[in-house]
């Protein structure tokens, strides 16, 4: 059991620390080798979704395509591709062009404090105090991020904030729209199918070949190091840790992630980090915290785990 817990743990991490370290590797392509977020969006979907597709083929076999025969799902899965998988994708790196890897990470974490207020007016109920909780942390985090603690100026772009708040709500509707679908059908078909449709869909806005920026050996590295291990290994690693784990545990765990982000944007790229915006993180991070051990309990409570 140990072992068991120790591998889910292990994984998790893997994938988290790699979403975080690929949001800074972008940040190297878009700021020092000119790539545009457009292209990269858009090659990283297509290019990771026939990857995804082809393992979900050679454990599903034809029942990838089955997903096409359903009106409904069919309808579902575009709607997903299009405004959840294309829009949490290019809303991101959108939001690291304009700013830098870190704070796009920390302000896309916004999204499960947004999950939560919606399900609280959904249910027509008055929030918890962890919920409460979580709200007032992600409201001072994200203060003291984009301003330093002063209400005269911002620290990071105006586009960078817009870009940054769009991910969060993006990543909020990515989360609630294809439940139906995962529940049905398992996450490497929805995931898989969705990056392919919201790359074929933004190929008619910015064509896959339409290439700006320079090719080296750090940028084809670079740029590699995102689509196999920032998105298909990562993707393999979260999925294969819920084997192990429940759901609030390997959300709680990737936490991470943002803090991975932070660390390497400081380090390998010398962005500006002071005490207000570590603080802003944590206290973001803070959120993610609250809000898992919040769903623990109740879970622990009902003895039961949420299902992907």
């Amino acid at each position: 059991m140990r072992s068991k817990r120790f591998m889910g743990i292990s994984l998790v991490l893997i994938g988290a620390v790699l979403w975080g370290v690929s949001g800074t590797v972008a940040q190297y392509l878009f700021q020092e080798q000119n790539f545009s977020p457009e292209w990269l969006t858009v090659v990283r979907l297509l290019l990771a979704g026939v990857i995804l597709l082809t393992f979900g083929y050679r454990k599903e076999k034809q029942r990838i395509w089955a997903i096409w025969k359903s009106k409904h799902d069919r309808s579902s899965l575009v709607l997903f591709g299009l405004l959840g998988m294309l829009a949490v994708q290019y809303t991101y790196f959108a939001a690291i062009q304009h700013g830098n890897a870190a704070t796009a990470t920390v302000l896309q974490y916004l999204g499960p404090v947004l999950i939560t207020c919606y399900a609280a007016v959904r249910a027509k109920r008055l929030p918890t105090r962890s919920e409460l909780l979580a709200v007032v942390l992600a409201i001072a985090g994200t203060f003291l991020l984009v301003t330093h603690g002063s209400l005269s100026s911002l620290s990071v772009s105006g586009w960078a904030l817009f870009w940054g708040i769009s991910s969060a709500f993006a990543l909020a509707f990515y989360t609630l729209n294809p439940q139906a679908l995962l529940d049905k059908w398992g996450s490497t078909i929805i995931v898989g199918w969705g990056m392919l449709v919201g790359g074929v869909g933004f190929s008619f806005v910015h064509p896959p070949w339409a290439f700006t920026g320079h090719w080296s050996v750090a940028s084809l590295l670079a740029f590699l190091f995102i689509i196999i291990f920032g998105t298909v290994i990562a993707f393999y690693c979260y999925l294969e840790s819920l084997q192990y784990l429940t759901a609030s545990e390997t959300s709680l765990i990737a936490c991470i992630e943002p803090l991975s982000a932070a660390v390497l944007s400081v380090v390998w790229l010398n962005v500006s980090f002071g005490l207000a915006d570590w603080l802003g993180t944590l206290g973001i991070v803070g959120t993610l915290i609250v809000l898992s051990l919040g769903k623990s309990r109740k879970r622990m409570e009902k003895n039961t785990t949420v299902p992907l």
